[in-house]
This record gives C-alpha cells, structure tokens and sequence, in this order.
C-alpha cells in the first residue's frame, strides 16, 4: 500500500474493531475509499447507536459479541478501537495470521496529503496540542488540531492540503497500533508510570511512546523534554535533529528558563531572550506545556511574535488546571482531567496557597505512597470520592494532613471542601484516578465540580 495513496484501498476487506468515535470515522472514510469495511462491536445492538447510520451507508455492523469467522484470510486490515486490549480474541486471531492490527491514526496518515505534528506524553498532551494549533493559527500557518482532543484524525486528514499542518493529539493506545505512521515533527513531552493496566508493564509504555519517532527521516524533528531522564535518553540515540525544552537547565538546542526569562538557543548556539516568564499566563507546571509548545511552533515556521502573543494570552484548556471561581475567599480550579498520581503532583505544585485538595474515583490498585510527599508539602485538607476515598484518605494521614473528610461523589466533596477552606486557599479538584467508577468521562466529572462551585 503506498503512502497517500488513496485508490489503494479499493476493494480492501478491513475489518474495523469498535464503535466509538474513531471507529466510526475510520469505517466512513474506508468506505467511501472503496474499501469493503465490516465493524464489529460487542455491546448489543441497544447501547451501539451508531450502528444505524453506518448501515444506511452500506457498512455492515455485527453488534453483540465477536464471531468466531470475523478474522479470516481474505482480512487485509483490523483497525482497532485504541481502548480495546491485544488479548482480545479477534486481535489475536489476526496476529496469529499475519493480519496487521493498526488503529485510526496509522489509517489517517496513509491518506493524508498533510505534514503532521505528534504530540505524546503522560501528561500535558491537550495542552500543548492546543497551544500550538493556536500558535500556528496566530502565526497565519494553515493548520488543524485533531485526534485524542477535538475530531478524529480521520474525520479531517483525507481532506487537507500539503500546505497544512495536522497538529495531532496522540495517547499511548494509539500509537502502539502504528507501523509506518511518520510525523515530522514529533513531541515526547514526558513519561511517568500510566495505564499500566492496559501496557502489562512499564517497557511497553515506554516503547509505544517511542513508536513515536520510529519512522522519522533525518529531516524531521524530535521535540524532547530535557527534564525527562527517559527523554534525554531517547534523544541521545535518535538520528533526526532534536530539540529540547527545559524549566530548570540550558539545553543545547531549543527553548529553555534562566533567571525568570525564556530563552531560544539555535543551532548555531546563538540565544534570544524571548519573554520573562511573569507574564506567561499557563500556571504552574504547565509552564513547560508552554516551552513545548513554542519549540513545536518555531519548528513548523510560526513567527516569533504569535509564539509570545499566545503564551501572554492562553490561560490554559478546560478541565487542566482551569479557573473556576473566587468564593468567599477561596480560588477554585478544575483539573479533572488529572487522572493519575504525576498529574496531581504536579498540579499541586503549581500553587504555593494552601490546598484543599479533592481527590478520588477509580480504583487501579494503585498504593498512592508517592502522593505523601506532596500531601505533606501543599494540602491542608483532603476531601476524598470514589473507590479510592479511603486508600487517599489515608495516605493523607499519613503525610500528617489535619482536615479530611469523604464524599459520596465530586458535588457533596465541593459542599465538603468549602466548609474547610479559609480566605487564601486553593480548593483544588486533582483525582490522581479516572473518572469510571461513578462519571462515564473525566469531562463530566469536571463539568459536574464546576456547576456545585458555581452553586455555593
């Protein structure tokens, strides 16, 4: 199959594995390439509502389980859902026959004209896509932001132009079903330990990041973090150019902080004083979502002056460390979309306040043992939720915190939370879990803690 090829779908069989937003884009698009597309689906019929309009198009839908002759050897192609597991019985059907398994973004850029920024991390992806779609945009770059935020990869790439840049969010899941998949530019912005559950283990999470920059070619570039130990090891063996970004040291080549200014060292070693960070308005840790970003921006072409305009200007994305409210006193923010300990942590390092801290959902098995020290260093109360109410709990008796109190769900820890905090604090919405236990997405866990502040 050639690169960008569209006609080389035609008469395809490829099975597509799921119904949820990707799935259906992928099903659409492979449709009207030609390709003969069958989706499956275990949930019955009932809860898969999609289904309908797939099959007014000619796609056939089997809904309700998995048959046994799904995967066979006319199969040229399985797209899976990026959630659903490699144990999944027709994935290791079509593994075991040679069948390649990809997801939605491999299938996007095999028919996209677009050159393509991959933006990956454990944490500050949606961030940092959306500052620099903004930053291109601003900087009069034709570009669209696209994958694990906002569309589907593969409801936009077919149509856009060599011109264009397809600025794209990408998880783990996604990228460890891609073989040939290329960006030219791609941005590791961090690693720490996350789904776990779903990698088996460490290594795999590590290598579908990399996947990353597998098929890079000498010209394109790598965007690593300097502060990341697995980044700087990984930038040491790379053959593309790479460019760092740093808070806390000078890096060879990129962008970087020394005394309260950003600062851009080119190739040729020569730097320029860009902006002093005061005046950056992301909070926090975010600050180094903001140095990605530039370094990102400069990269593609975006002007020096749209880069400082949106870094002067962008306060950041919903449910990531948003600003929610001032009550009596107490400063309210939502970042639901803090889903693992490392994004709590660093969450709570972006204030010097004292914390009210609300945290709770899903239970992974996970011991929150590293949450103690930030407990003991930031948080004057814990209002805990969810599964992982007591286990939290806990660990913030441990770290010697006085106040702590559990709730039945994210509005009575709001109540909660407001009866604890005094004028000058923080009260901090910052899980450290998902959100399925009780809320079906970490945006409406979110939407539901901002509508309870804006109600006290």
């Amino acid at each position: 199959m050639k690169l960008r090829d569209q006609t080389s779908w035609e008469d395809r069989h490829v099975v597509v594995l799921g119904l949820a937003r990707s799935g259906v884009a992928v099903a659409k698009l492979l449709h009207r390439l030609g390709a003969q597309v069958t989706v499956n689906d275990r949930k019955p019929r009932s809860e898969s509502p999609e289904a309908a309009e797939l099959e007014a198009l000619g796609i056939p839908v089997i809904c309700g389980g998995h048959p046994a002759d799904l995967i066979g050897a006319e199969v040229d192609m399985l797209v899976k859902n990026p959630g659903i597991p490699y144990h999944a019985p027709p994935i290791v059907q079509a593994m075991e026959i040679g069948v390649p398994v990809v997801t939605e973004v491999e299938v996007a850029s095999l028919v996209t004209a677009a050159p393509i920024i991959g933006i990956t991390g454990s944490n500050g992806k949606t961030t940092t896509t959306s500052l620099v779609g903004r930053m291109l945009v601003a900087g009069e770059i034709p570009a669209r932001v696209a994958g694990n935020i906002g569309q589907a990869l593969a409801e936009v790439a077919p149509d856009m132009k060599a011109d264009q840049w397809l600025v794209a969010e990408l998880s783990s899941f996604q990228l460890k079903g891609t073989n040939v998949f290329r960006p030219r530019i791609g941005v590791l912005l961090n690693i720490t330990p996350a789904h776990l559950d779903y990698h088996r283990g460490m290594e795999d999470y590590i290598a579908s990041k990399q996947k990353l920059f597998t098929n890079q070619q000498e010209r394109d570039i790598a965007v690593l973090n300097w502060d990341s130990a697995v980044c700087r090891t990984l930038g040491e063996r790379l053959q593309q150019q790479v460019l760092w970004f740093s808070r806390f040291e000078p890096v060879p080549v990129g962008w970087y902080i020394r005394d309260g200014m950003i600062i851009h060292r080119d190739t040729d070693g020569n730097e320029n004083k860009v902006l002093p960070i005061s005046q950056v308005k992301l909070p926090g840790v975010h600050l180094e979502n903001g140095l990605a970003a530039a370094a990102t921006a400069f990269a593609a072409g975006c002007p020096l002056t749209a880069i400082v305009h949106e870094l002067t200007t962008f306060t950041g994305v919903e449910h990531r460390l948003e600003f929610v409210a001032e009550k009596n006193g107490v400063r309210w923010y939502n970042d639901s979309k803090a889903t693992n300990p490392q994004a709590a942590t660093a969450a709570l390092e972006s204030f010097e306040s004292p914390v009210v801290l609300i945290a709770g959902g899903l239970d992974r098995g996970i011991d929150f043992q590293e949450l103690i020290p930030i407990f003991r260093k930031r948080i004057t109360g814990l209002v805990s939720f969810g599964q992982t109410a007591t286990i939290l709990t806990e660990r913030a008796r441990e770290a010697g915190v006085a106040h702590l109190r559990q709730a039945a769900d994210v509005t009575e820890a709001v109540r909660l939370a407001a009866e604890m905090a005094v004028p000058g604090d923080v009260a901090l919405l910052s899980p450290a879990c998902a959100s399925w236990d009780q809320y079906p997405s970490f945006e409406e866990r979110g939407r539901m803690f901002k509508e309870a502040v804006h109600t006290l």
